[in-house]
Order: C-alpha cells, then sequence, then structure tokens
C-alpha cells in the first residue's frame, strides 16, 4: 500500500453482457470472472485503492465479497452496449473527487474479460509510468499473430488495397522476417494518469509506452469459445498468474510435515487392472529420492488418500513413509496430525491433484499442486509444479524445499 502519489485500480464491470450473459460474475475455474481484476488491484503493492464500477448490484457484492470498494453505483445509461470507457473513467474520477475528496496520480484500469495476468504486470505498468513523466499512459501489448502488413482493404469497387505501405514495396510481398515487429492491445492493462482522462479527454494521451507481454496470457474473452479457450489455457498453460482470494504464500522457511495425496500426486493418476481385479499404478523413482532427501533433514512426510488398496500402503512402505488411507475427509486428519506433533500450520507443506484436497489448503503454510492438477485446485493453491503427477512432480518440490531451508541455514 502506498500513500503518495496514489494509485487507484478501477475494474469496469457492467451487468448487461449480451454475448455472455452475466459474465462477470460467472464462475470461471472456481471465481467469479471479475475476482481475477479485483485480485490483480489488491495484490499489486503499488495499488492504494481497488475499485469496481458498475451499475449492477449483485455484481457490487460479489466485488465487495472480493475485497474491492463500490462506492457508487454507475448510472445506467453508461453502462450501455455501445458505451466507451472514457466517461465511465470521468465519473468514477468525478465522483471520487467531489464525495472524498479523492484524487489519484495513476487510475489503472483492469478490464475483467482477461483474467490472466501475470503477477508482476500491474506494478511494471506504475513503475514505467513513474519513471517516464512525459508519458501519458502504458498499454499491454503482445507481439502480433498475424503482421498488419500482410492485410487487406477491399474498396467499394471491389478491388482490394493494402492495409499498410508505410515506405515499403509491396510489403505483402515481403518476407514476414523482413517486416516491422507489430503488437497487439490487449485488455489486460492500461495504467493513465488521472490528468489526461480528465483534462485532455483520452484514456490514453499522446505519448503512449508498451508494456510487452508474452502472447501466451493473451485471451479476451467475448464469447463461449473465448471462455473455453482462456479455461483451457488456464489449466493446461503452465502460467503464473493473479489469482483472487489472497497473494500466493511462498514455501515455509522451515518445514516440519509434508502431506501428499497419493493418486494423481505419487501416481500418474492411471490404474492398470488385469483380469482378477488387481490394481497396477506408476510412480517416479525420482519422487523416493526427493522424499529421501527431506526425511534426511528431519522433515515427516506422510500421505493422505481416499483410495483403499493396498498399493497405497504398499508404495509407502517402500519410501518409508506413513500412509494413512480410505478417508472420506482428509481435513481432520490434516489437522490431528499438526496438533499430535505439536506445529504450527505454518511449518506444514500440502501437495495434491484435486478438488478433494482443497479443502486441506487453508489448513497449511502453503499448497502445491501437480502441473496437471484439477482447475480448481490450480485457483486455490499457492504454487503450481512444472511436473504431472507421477513424473517427477514431488521430487519437484522436495528440490524447492530442500534449497528454501539450505538458503535458510545460511543465513542463521
Amino acid at each position: 500500500m502506498v500513500n503518495s502519489p496514489q494509485v487507484l485500480a478501477i475494474v469496469p464491470a457492467r451487468g448487461g453482457s449480451k454475448s455472455i450473459p452475466r459474465k462477470n460474475v460467472r464462475p470461471f475455474a472456481g471465481h467469479p470472472l471479475l475476482a481475477y481484476s479485483v485480485a490483480a488491484g489488491l495484490q499489486a503493492r503499488s495499488v492504494d485503492r481497488v475499485i469496481v464500477s458498475t451499475e449492477d448490484e449483485a455484481i457490487a457484492e460479489v466485488a465487495r465479497r472480493y475485497g474491492a470498494e463500490v462506492p457508487f453505483l454507475r448510472p445506467a445509461e453508461l453502462a450501455l452496449d455501445d458505451t466507451p470507457d472514457l466517461p465511465v473513467f470521468q465519473h468514477a474520477l468525478r465522483w471520487l473527487e467531489e464525495h472524498e475528496g479523492y484524487r489519484p496520480e495513476i487510475v489503472v484500469q483492469l478490464r475483467p474479460t482477461s483474467p490472466l495476468r501475470p503477477p508482476d504486470l500491474v506494478d511494471r505498468a506504475v513503475e514505467v509510468l513513474r519513471a517516464n513523466p512525459e508519458a501519458d499512459s502504458v498499454r499491454a501489448v503482445v507481439p502480433s499473430g498475424q503482421n498488419p502488413y500482410k492485410m487487406w482493404r477491399i474498396r467499394q469497387d471491389g478491388r482490394m488495397e493494402p492495409l499498410l505501405r508505410d515506405g515499403f514495396q509491396e510489403p505483402y510481398n515481403m518476407p514476414r522476417q523482413k517486416l516491422p515487429p507489430t503488437y497487439w492491445q490487449t485488455g489486460h492493462l492500461d495504467a493513465v494518469r488521472s490528468r489526461t482522462i480528465m483534462q485532455t479527454g483520452s484514456m490514453t494521451g499522446q505519448v503512449i509506452l508498451p508494456l510487452v507481454m508474452e502472447a501466451r496470457y493473451s485471451v479476451d474473452i467475448d464469447s463461449e469459445q473465448d471462455w473455453d479457450r482462456a479455461q483451457w489455457q488456464l489449466a493446461h498453460g503452465d502460467l503464473q498468474i493473479v489469482r483472487p482470494g489472497r497473494a500466493p504464500r511462498p514455501l515455509p522457511q522451515r518445514v516440519a510435515l509434508l502431506v501428499m495425496d497419493f493418486d494423481g500426486t505419487l501416481t500418474d493418476d492411471r490404474v492398470w487392472v488385469d483380469a482378477e481385479g488387481h490394481e497396477w499404478v506408476a510412480a517416479h523413482r525420482g519422487d523416493g529420492w526427493g522424499i529421501r532427501q527431506l526425511r534426511e533433514l528431519g522433515v515427516e512426510v506422510i500421505v493422505l488418500s481416499t483410495e483403499t488398496n493396498p498399493v497405497v500402503a504398499a508404495r509407502c512402505r517402500k519410501l518409508g513413509i506413513r500412509a494413512v488411507q480410505g478417508l472420506v475427509d482428509k481435513t481432520g486428519v490434516l489437522q490431528a496430525l499438526v496438533a499430535e506433533r505439536g506445529l504450527e500450520p505454518a511449518q506444514v507443506v500440502y501437495v495434491g491433484n484435486d478438488v478433494n484436497d482443497v479443502a486441506c489448503f487453508s489448513l497449511v503454510g502453503c499448497a502445491a499442486v501437480v502441473a496437471d492438477a484439477h482447475p480448481e485446485a490450480k485457483a486455490q493453491a499457492d504454487l503450481i509444479l512444472s511436473r504431472p503427477g507421477g513424473r517427477g512432480a514431488v521430487r519437484e518440490l522436495c528440490d524447492l524445499i530442500v534449497n528454501r531451508m539450505a538458503g535458510s541455514e545460511a543465513h542463521l
């Protein structure tokens, strides 16, 4: 949080979406869509206020539940299908000045339709704007998927003409590598000086600086197909993004207990069944070495599993760790384990892969999930590992814990 100069984040979220009805409050990977933009403002170090501008009481209630302010309801005439951004932001800034005497230096626009934001995006944009006093705004962009020098207009007489020439001789016939790089503006972020909005009547001004993002974060949800694509990217794209609810917790400096799920975490979630009904699973040898390293450091490792098959106990015996299986509710057992050992939750790490693990996340100091975890589990986790379950994810987590603890020892 900062006191001066002040930075205000505004999330515009009207209730009258036609392409996807009520999309701003529709669940996206476990949270209302607008919650991702609210979180981006709340978790940014450079932002001191986050408000949602809406005309809709239901959206206002959801926004407040996720930590945003809704000090006013936007007039209905500023919530139409064709309402541009400028009057919406002018209304918000006028209201705040007239009713609260609040005049921020910088305004950050966070559109709900671009929910996949890198954790440092807002702070980088504010830093760029502050470091360049001649700039009016900073806008998030990604490299263009298609170069506009290869694009055309069709005239009224039916002939085509190039969209851009820019001094080139037939740029549409040039190799792509010879053309200037171009960029596509995304809806992830605009950071604008408030005087640009109020005094010059523009959402960008004349001097606009780029904040270049990786193209894999680029989504703009305006249709059901966009929605499905965005959820797929979140589930499978290995993206580190701002997630709603709270800022991700780091691994503890000192770990006393690692608690793991079994199926989908120590295994790849597949099972082989023979004619007699015997089940076989696949595990990763590297996981065993990682667990051994933790045990040598004095970290206890326990498996909690809903599975009743004896393969769970057999694998855990091989690893030299305790298994508690056949559980209906993991949370009660986890709480008992922590209490029996006289531990603080901050000393405990949990790793899982599915929705039945989520309830355990709030009971520990850091919750991790494997790379191929269920989207809802990913949405609630502090750490998303880069390796899938049963393919080295546990070894990856063990290495991270070992390195974290080694770094802690080095500073003692």
